[in-house]
């Protein structure tokens, strides 16, 4: 039989969050000596003292450090739990909301959401891309269940799902594709780069930009798309997604670059998400469908 309630364990997380019993009581709308109690019986149950009032100043101990990590941890899984449940009570869920980095074949994920939205026709979708760390972070806040991204992610579930080729690309009237040599990386440098900047919106000192060579020029972009019309206009070059160029190397607007070496490279894909228990048949749908696509395709 367990000793402390989880309202008990609450209230202790409460005081930790708001900086005191007295703001406690005014953030979770109890009354300070409902959470002096519910603080009082933890510490008399486990025979700890959790608080050191130091002035104005309620302060933890170094036992209350430790029961403050597990208390977290019990809180968390206890919300999870929650969550499963309430999913369960809906049954099938009514929106789907998906990261996904500009990278990702389009004709490949359209066919997807298809197939989902005919398996679950009233399903709305919501579909939200990124660049680079953008996916993860919509993930990580909350914002969307499902993320593809080039960034594996640590926390959550995050599997492989597809390696994308890119190839080194500029106008055919660009003067790199005038040079009648193979080109070096120093050859490169002298000329103007457009990449695509990190969509993620918080600050990161990994921030980074798509396959920057470190040109003495360089043009930054928010979109895939804004990189390929500059280069088709001989604005510059860039490394690009091989799926997204197709039409413009086969009418000739673009044309790859002969590098001498590096000629081809590749960015690996991850299919993330936090929770599967808290996930819905549509999501789970989606899941299983592109799974399947990205191995039919073979990327």
């Amino acid at each position: 039989m367990l000793k402390i309630t989880l309202e008990q364990w609450r209230m202790f997380h409460a005081v930790v969050k708001f900086g005191g019993f007295n703001q406690a009581s005014q953030g979770v709308y109890k009354s300070q000596s409902s959470i002096h109690n519910a603080v009082g019986k933890i510490e008399e149950s486990l025979g700890v003292k959790l608080f050191l009032i130091e002035g104005r100043k309620t302060v933890l101990t170094e036992a209350g450090e430790l029961m403050l990590r597990r208390a977290d941890y019990l809180l968390e899984e206890a919300k999870k739990i929650e969550d499963v449940g309430l999913m369960l009570s809906k049954g099938i869920e009514s929106k789907l909301k998906i990261a996904v980095d500009e990278i990702f074949p389009r004709s490949l994920l359209y066919q997807v959401l298809e197939i989902v939205s005919i398996e679950f026709p009233f399903l709305q979708i919501e579909l939200l891309e990124s660049v680079l760390s953008g996916s993860n972070e919509l993930l990580e806040q909350g914002n969307v269940e499902i993320a593809i991204s080039p960034i594996y992610l640590g926390s959550g579930f995050s599997e492989s799902l597809c390696h994308i080729p890119f190839i080194a690309v500029a106008s055919p009237e660009h003067p790199l594709n005038k040079l009648d040599r193979k080109l070096t990386l120093e050859d490169l440098k002298c000329y103007r780069q457009i990449v695509v900047r990190d969509s993620i919106q918080g600050e990161c000192k990994d921030k980074v930009s798509e396959g920057w060579l470190e040109a003495n020029q360089r043009w930054t972009v928010s979109h895939m798309q804004s990189s390929i019309d500059m280069i088709c206009k001989g604005l510059g070059f860039a490394w690009l997604p091989s799926n997204l160029i197709e039409a413009q190397l086969y009418n000739g607007l673009l044309k790859t670059l002969q590098l001498k070496e590096n000629t081809k490279r590749s960015t690996q894909l991850y299919l993330t998400f936090k929770d599967g228990d808290c996930l819905g048949p549509a999501a789970k749908s989606f899941l299983s469908e592109v799974r399947l696509q990205c191995m039919n395709e073979m990327y």
